[in-house]
């Protein structure tokens, strides 16, 4: 069942689908969209969304094998392509643990299955102010395992004339031909017209602000996370900006947490925020 939240802050409109991954439709000043947003009642999948959640891991696992603490671990495919993509919180339902006009917190409990082999509990919160969207994620370990986990945020801005991004970065990873980082290189901050950019990337030495502007709105992305993921390729209408704890296929590099992948003991959360401060131009 269709199931839509809104926020309302000053000029701020914030448009939740819990039903479909727990993702923001969309973020609007006024009458015009700050991310790329659509219609939350005729919104048909998350991944098309404004932004989603990505948990219990970001980007993707190469051919949805991994080995951990001793076992191998094999995930049923949830894309249409080798790797697994973005952990299975996108793909969900997600509970409304609470709602007023300002502020929103929804939960996802999973239990082990062919997608993700652990229990784990996530939640997001939403507060919405006249000025910014401040998001929180939280992700508790349910399960009797240590089990690797990670997160972060996929927020997509449209790509319109003389749109710009700028993000302090020092490394890049070059991925291979099923989009897996096999390289790190040296990277100069990024600054320029993103319909000038060609980058489905993920980038270290991140300051944790992003600068997004279109003559209409700059926006000043924020986050505590490591990693940035920038994808912006000239045939898409949409770039993203996604702020993530680890590195894309963390968990098949040697160390792991030496890349960002946390192993989160029984009880225990990692937890971290994004948030988008809007100012009209």
């Amino acid at each position: 069942m269709t199931q839509v939240l809104e926020l309302q802050a000053g000029a701020l409109r914030l448009a939740l689908r819990p039903d479909l991954g727990g993702c923001i439709s969309g973020l609007w000043h006024g009458p015009r969209p700050v991310l790329h947003s659509f219609d939350p009642a005729t919104l048909a999948g998350s991944r098309p969304s404004a932004c989603f959640p990505l948990v219990p891991y970001s980007n993707r696992i190469g051919q949805r094998r991994f080995h951990w603490q001793g076992q191998d671990y094999e995930l049923a495919a949830n894309v249409d392509e080798p790797n697994s993509l973005h952990g299975v919180g996108w793909q969900r339902p997600w509970d409304v643990v609470s709602a007023d006009a300002t502020q929103a917190e929804l939960r996802y409990a999973h239990r082990a299955d062919a997608y993700w082999p652990f229990d784990f509990e996530a939640r997001q919160r939403f507060e919405l102010t006249p000025q910014a969207l401040r998001l929180r994620m939280s992700v508790r370990n349910t399960d009797a395992r240590v089990q690797p986990l990670g997160f972060g945020w996929h927020p997509y801005f449209t790509k319109r004339p003389g749109c710009w991004l700028q993000a302090r970065v020092s490394q890049r990873w070059e991925p291979d031909e099923t989009l897996l980082p096999v390289r790190r290189v040296a990277q100069e901050p990024i600054d320029g017209d993103v319909t000038q950019m060609d980058y489905d990337n993920v980038f270290e030495g991140w300051d944790g602000v992003a600068l997004v502007g279109d003559g209409h709105f700059t926006v000043r992305l924020t986050s505590d996370q490591p990693y940035l993921v920038v994808f912006a390729k000239a045939v898409r209408d949409h770039f993203c900006v996604e702020p993530v704890s680890h590195l894309n296929n963390a968990i098949q590099q040697a160390e792991p947490e030496a890349h960002g992948l946390r192993a989160v003991a029984p009880g225990q959360a990692i937890e971290g925020f994004m948030a988008l401060e809007v100012s009209t131009s």
